[in-house]
């Protein structure tokens, strides 16, 4: 009986995690370029399914590990896939349309405020603008790279222009070509902060197919409807749990008041 209050409270802990990545998800549903996050969990049917068809160890040997009082949680997972187009009408705001990233000279900013060590980052919120130096930035100040890894400056008394494949013209010239990087498999890159990404060890680069869309950015591809629907569902199966443990703990107080007087 006891195990059943284990049993519910790791189903509870689940749910509550899930509900705290859905509303991080719905918090950032207009951030331009977010790429929502979901949850992964594994039942017990899943992992015996497996277990009974492993053919690496005897039949006589096979077990199912330690006891897990409950749900086997799982990890957090980021939906990559496009979100909307919408046109802005500033030559400034970028947008990719196919697979691929901006990449970006992040400055680390150090306690006492002054800049630390840079790196390349990656994002798809195309909200650029130009700097004092006449240098592309982000919103935040840090440097949209070309395809040699430089900064791209321009000249600010003049317009400019951005073709598909990410060529700026300016006064009919070719001044640089912005830096799409794309990726063989998405599980080496993880976020960072609040919208960019960064690579970890195994990462592998391979050839963007992504055409630049001058004058739009890419929305959230965050589901505010489908979120609120899953939001509905998570905190009624918290609810359910809760009143497992609230049913289980009424059975052990009578179990322990009243059956232990006769």
């Amino acid at each position: 009986m006891v195990k059943g209050l284990y049993t519910a409270s790791t189903g509870m802990i689940n749910e509550q995690r899930r509900v705290d990545v859905l509303t991080n998800n719905m918090a950032n549903s207009a951030t331009t370029g977010f790429k929502k996050e979901g949850t992964t969990s594994e039942a017990f049917k899943d992992v015996l399914a497996y277990k009974i068809k492993d053919t690496s160890e005897p039949w006589g040997a096979k077990t199912l590990g330690t006891m897990n009082m409950g749900v086997k949680i799982g990890e957090n997972y980021t939906d990559y896939s496009q979100g909307a187009l919408h046109e802005t009408g500033n030559t400034f705001d970028l947008a990719l349309s196919g697979d691929g990233f901006f990449a970006v000279e992040f400055t680390a900013k150090g306690e006492d405020g002054e800049a630390g060590e840079t790196s390349v980052k990656y994002t798809r919120d195309g909200s650029f603008t130009l700097n004092a130096d006449g240098e592309l930035v982000t919103k935040d100040g840090d440097y949209l790279l070309d395809v040699d890894g430089d900064h791209i400056v321009l000249d600010p008394t003049q317009e400019f222009s951005v073709d598909r494949m990410g060529n700026i013209m300016q006064d009919d010239e070719n001044v640089g070509q912005i830096q799409i990087t794309d990726f063989e498999d998405y599980d080496y890159l993880e976020k960072y902060g609040e919208n960019y990404f960064q690579t970890v060890d195994g990462a592998a680069e391979q050839d963007a197919d992504a055409a630049v869309y001058s004058g739009y950015l890419e929305s959230s591809n965050v589901q505010i409807v489908q979120e609120m629907v899953d939001l509905i569902t998570y905190t009624r199966a918290y609810e359910t749990n809760q009143k497992m443990i609230q049913a289980f703990d009424e059975t052990l107080s009578t179990a322990v008041n009243d059956v232990g007087k006769v």
